[in-house]
């Protein structure tokens, strides 16, 4: 008998930021595979902004930079004809673009990571079945070597992908269908001149307006090497039944460079010879969801909770951003530190995000139609996932009438990037998100002309003061000045550590009023705004997170694995 705290269950993108986020936060964790060797497949290849902004604080995005590829538009074709392009072009204060790299690429990134915290995937293991005891999980897993392992884990997590064993056990529904036609995709070079980093859209047209043959291109990284997505001629021609391509991407029984072939000399802009067949499949649409994202000590995240329609690379950084808002959660449960409410979160939280991001891609799938005559820029960043919110979390401080900025994010709103901090030990400007690479919540407390010294600052450092204790150490503070503000204004070396917004950029991000302070989690979410900074209403707010019983320093209780040892 053996035991863990949390054990993650595939090691897929999902799984393995899971893991990772888990061993960041100091929770020993177990993460196992049912198979061999990784697949080699760029099954999902698009990373969205959003998802990069994870990896930075993650401490991941460096290798990512190194290794994707700009995604920088789409170039679209209806009917041979040329249609508008479409730029992915995103304001300037957003810090990271669109960008394409092969999943496999993605995994060995997220392994390496892993391996850095001492935790390496566990291969080939499969998990056999899930018992939920009111206290604890019985897993059983089997070994390569035959032998059966029975583990006893405080929680589980699914990252077991569409057919996951962990949903099934927690006895939660996946409901949806699957559209009647059948895709094929290729990962092959392509000889073309049209313009690097794009990607290429074509379709025709029936008399209906419906779309009967279909090409998409997507660059990826490599010389002249792109991912290709195209209706299968036989579900086309009704050839063969339906159920005969796998819901959701396989591997093998793809076409081959000739069936590829045919599909470019009828749909690409200008003559091309595909070459280099790296990897091929067919697959369908399908859209599901779960009804719930917890059943007890049990979760699933990744495509255990959400499939839908490859459309804008929604579904591997959904995926990973559902386990980024879970792994905190998990680690602050596990330390005894935790209210009720943080675990019931993850499902108040994720579930609408899904929702949402199931029936926007199923209704593009359908229509063809990626804005319908929106606003361009609101369009880019729903899609980037920079709009993903909170704000009826349980979690998120509810804004008075009185309290509500008139501008910069609200409570829930995912916390932006900005540039041009100082601080007294640093001689080169720093960025919030450099502050912002951390476990914990942080707190930032601004300070205009009233409060950057004397009372004012006072008040502040009170209040950074008693939110430490409120989250048990957990919680960094920094003071963040006025460009306006004189640099002696305070003395060097009091806490909070000071910054300077000597760029302005803060206060152009965040609209902060002198004397304001805004809590942020630790995945990089508004969690509360409080003006003025009192520290009763921020400790109170604090309170929905961080439970009364364990007081500022103490350590965490015995972990499940230390308890088994011993016995």
């Amino acid at each position: 008998m053996t035991a863990v705290d949390v054990l993650v269950v595939g090691a897929g993108p999902v799984g393995l930021t899971a893991a990772a986020e888990l061993r960041r936060h100091g929770v020993d964790c177990r993460i196992v595979d049912r198979l061999a060797v990784p697949e080699p497949y760029a099954k999902a290849i698009g990373v969205l902004p959003r998802t990069l902004e994870v990896w930075d604080a993650m401490g991941v995005v460096r290798g990512a930079l190194d290794d994707a590829v700009p995604h920088l538009g789409q170039l679209v074709f209806t009917d041979g004809k040329r249609g508008p392009r479409v730029e992915l072009t995103l304001p300037p204060e957003i810090p990271y673009p669109f960008s394409t790299l092969p999943q496999y690429a993605t995994e060995r990134l997220l392994t390496e990571h892993l391996a850095r915290f001492g935790t390496e995937v566990e291969r080939p293991t499969e998990l056999r079945s899930v018992e939920m005891r009111p206290d604890e999980v019985e897993a059983v897993l089997a070994h390569a070597d035959g032998r059966i392992e029975r583990l006893h884990a405080r929680y589980v997590v699914g990252c077991d992908g569409a057919h996951s064993l962990v949903r099934k056990a927690a006895g939660l529904t996946f409901e949806g269908d699957a559209f009647p036609e059948q895709y094929m995709i290729g990962d092959v070079e392509l000889d073309w001149e049209l313009p690097a980093g794009y990607s290429m859209r074509a379709v025709n047209l029936d008399a209906n307006g419906a779309v009967d043959d279909m090409l998409v291109c997507i660059p990826m990284p490599g010389v002249r090497r792109y991912w290709l997505s195209m209706l299968r001629p036989c579900a086309q021609a009704g050839g063969e039944d339906d159920s005969s391509a796998p819901d959701g991407m396989g591997d093998g029984h793809g076409p081959d460079l000739g069936q590829i072939q045919a599909v470019l000399d009828r749909l690409s802009p200008e003559p091309t010879t595909a070459s280099t067949l790296r990897w091929s499949s067919t697959f369908r649409i399908s859209h599901r969801l779960v009804d719930r994202y917890r059943n007890g000590r049990l979760f699933v995240a990744g495509d255990a909770a959400h499939i839908h329609p490859p459309i804008g690379g929604q579904g591997l950084n959904t995926g990973v951003q559902d386990a980024y808002n879970l792994a905190w959660k998990l680690a602050l449960t596990i330390r005894g530190m935790a209210t009720d409410d943080v675990l019931e979160s993850y499902h108040a939280e994720r579930h609408p995000v899904a929702q949402e991001v199931v029936d926007r891609t199923v209704r593009h799938a359908r229509t063809g139609l990626s804005n319908n005559g929106g606003d361009a820029e609101m369009m880019l960043r729903r899609q980037a996932q920079l709009l993903v919110a909170y704000p009826d979390s349980p979690l998120i401080q509810p804004q008075a009438a009185d309290g509500t900025p008139a501008a910069g994010p609200a409570a829930g709103d995912r916390a932006p990037d900005c540039r041009g901090l100082l601080s007294d030990l640093a001689a080169y400007p720093r960025r919030l998100f450099d502050l912002l690479r951390t476990p914990r919540h942080v707190l930032l407390l601004f300070a205009g002309s009233e409060y950057a010294s004397g009372d004012g600052a006072a008040r502040l450092e009170a209040c950074a003061a008693e939110a430490h204790r409120a989250a048990h150490g957990l919680l960094d503070a920094y003071l963040v000045t006025a460009a306006e503000v004189p640099e002696d204004a305070r003395p060097v070396g009091l806490r909070p550590p000071r910054v300077r917004d000597a760029a302005g950029e803060f206060r152009d991000a965040y609209a902060p009023r002198d004397g304001e302070a805004l809590l942020i989690r630790p995945d990089g979410y508004l969690s509360g705004r409080f003006h003025p900074a009192v520290p009763e209403r921020l400790t109170a707010h604090l309170r929905r997170t961080f439970s009364t019983s364990a007081a500022a320093g103490e350590a965490p209780p015995v972990t499940v694995l230390q308890a088994a040892l011993s016995r």
